[in-house]
């Protein structure tokens, strides 16, 4: 057997899971990136270490393929942790590897990393010498089994000596989660029954592949589908309503709230997705299945823990009998279609600069059609979901929505980019506040992606703590941001890139993409603050309607 080092053998058994590697080099992780390569794994550094976890994160939205993200020690492991803590509570499997402090002990500037990603939620594993191969399987496992990010450390001095040798078996396949068992035949007589019946999936439902199952449930039924922004289009087709939530139609939400029986695979059913309680009606029937120990909202009736493929599959063999309920896809489609869809937005606005949403309308008809799309957070971030075309779940990658932040997208594009295959273009939106927390990784992307598209809301301002706290009557001062010229720094580093001003500037894009769409354009879209997104004003209406509440009690 050939002789590894330490960290020799913790890429060697990375590499029979991941491909590609994100990170800054470090004393702590030197000797693991000179191991990787030699393992043939692919590395695309970044800039910044919170980078490292962000990339590994959206390779795997975008492609359900695991990486890997790298880091050394101290302050390199703690600018690491906001990416981390977003991959935990969005339920990413990532791994992080990373240097730690020695096994003779703390030096003065070590810190007990361990405990500070069981602050966040991710478990530590320490390799040792005798075991380095296992301990590292042992993460890998646990990552994927429990769908979540973990922490891979070497102690600074076991990193370049020689590991023992080791045998390690072949990984063991996962347990297929249950189906449900007889519970579903109450599901099946539920359906069959159902006059209004809707069927919403989630992310969830993506990840097991439970689509077509689903697709083909809902047809028997004549049931109207839908799904959240994590599972978009996901059940496209005939009674389609779209997003469920403050992305989707006032239409589309009418609609969902008359369903007598909502049938719920694979959605947590968010304050989001739930339009703050008032998405569904209240005498409608909600039935969960999901992976979950438990329902995860207040309204659900019937709760399946179950694989939503399985029990899908299993639906379709209790519901042997054609049960489509005539009329109400029909219904569905005529309201659809005569009900106001999204507001197009308008071409002059108070202060000359461009509507977001006539923004993003004209930007659908120039953008390639095979896109992949991340989305940082920020206020902007429903303009994507509502006004493109986004054909597949994995083609939407929204970072930061599970931990509230933002600034985590140049980060998260450079993962998908490197994750984006047949020539598909990866389109980036951005805010203007979340641009420039992550600028240092613009280099990174235009290094790595092969053609990308970088779509900047840019309006001088955190535009969120505008709509909400600014229309209190608070001081906008610390909310607004001095104007940046995105378009020069992005030419300063190699990138292609325009100021647009109107509608009609949009041409330099249009020029670009015809030429080829290869390498990386950056549009600085100057667009007004004045345009509230629906789902803010939702949430607005929500929070106000919750401190009335309290206050009359």
């Amino acid at each position: 057997m050939t002789t590894l080092t330490v960290s020799g053998r913790v890429a060697q058994v990375l590499s029979s899971y991941v491909s590609d590697v994100f990170g800054v080099m470090g004393n702590g992780n030197v000797y693991f990136l000179d191991a990787a390569e030699q393992q043939g794994l692919l590395f695309t550094p970044v800039r910044h270490e919170g980078a490292a976890i962000a990339a590994a994160d959206a390779y795997y939205r975008a492609s359900g393929r695991l990486a890997a993200g790298t880091t050394t020690y101290g302050p390199g492991y703690t600018n690491a942790l906001t990416a981390l803590a977003e991959a935990v509570q969005a339920q990413i499997p990532v791994v992080l590897v990373t240097g730690d402090a020695p096994t003779t002990g703390a030096r003065p500037w070590d810190v007990d990393q361990a405990a500070i990603a069981a602050g966040l939620g991710a478990a530590t594993f320490t390799v040792t010498r005798d075991a380095a191969g296992a301990i590292t399987r042992q993460a890998v496992e646990y990552a994927l089994t429990r769908r979540t990010a973990v922490v891979l450390a070497i102690p600074y001095d076991l990193a370049a000596l020689e590991a023992d040798d080791q045998e390690l078996p072949a990984p063991s396949a996962p347990d297929m989660t249950h189906d449900g068992g007889t519970d579903l035949g109450q599901v099946a007589r539920l359906l069959a029954g159902a006059r209004r019946p809707l069927i919403l999936a989630g992310r969830g439902a993506h990840l097991a592949g439970a689509g077509p199952e689903l697709r083909e449930l809902a047809d028997r039924l004549g049931a109207l589908t839908a799904g959240t922004a994590l599972a978009l289009n996901l059940l496209n087709g005939e009674g389609y309503l779209g997003v469920a939530g403050g992305f989707g139609t006032d239409t589309a939400a009418g609609l969902m709230d008359e369903a007598d029986v909502v049938l719920v695979a694979g959605a947590s059913l968010s304050p989001f997705t739930m339009r703050f309680g008032h998405l569904l009606g209240p005498d409608s029937t909600v039935i969960q299945i999901d992976t979950a120990l438990q329902p995860t909202n207040p309204r659900v009736d019937l709760f399946i823990q179950a694989d939503a493929k399985a029990a899908a599959s299993r639906l379709l063999s209790l519901l042997d009998v054609e049960a489509a309920v005539a009329g109400w896809r029909a219904e569905a489609s005529k309201r659809l279609a005569a009900g106001p869809g999204h507001e197009a937005g308008s071409e002059v606005t108070d202060d000359s600069r461009l509507d977001p949403r006539a923004l993003a309308a004209a930007l659908n008809a120039v953008l390639p059609e095979r896109r992949t799309v991340v989305q940082d957070g920020g206020h902007f971030i429903g303009w994507a979901p509502m006004y493109w075309n986004i054909p597949r779940p994995q083609d939407l990658v929204m970072v930061g929505t599970a931990f509230q932040s933002i600034g985590l997208g140049l980060a998260s594009a450079v993962g998908a980019a490197r994750a984006v295959e047949d020539g598909r273009t990866l389109v980036l939106a951005s805010g203007d506040g979340g641009f420039l927390m992550g600028l240092s990784d613009l280099e990174s992307l235009i290094s790595a992606a092969r053609s990308a598209i970088v779509v900047i809301y840019n309006d001088a301002a955190y535009g969120a703590e505008i709509h909400q706290y600014g229309s209190q009557g608070l001081t906008e001062k610390p909310m607004l941001i001095p104007e940046v010229d995105f378009s020069g720094v992005a030419r300063a580093l190699g990138a292609e890139s325009a100021v647009i001003r109107s509608l009609d500037d949009l041409s330099a894009l249009q020029d670009w993409i015809s030429a080829g769409a290869k390498g990386t354009f950056v549009a600085d879209c100057r667009i007004t603050s004045s345009v509230r997104a629906p789902w803010l004003t939702e949430w607005m209406n929500a929070t106000r309607a919750a401190k009335a509440a309290v206050a009359s009690t």
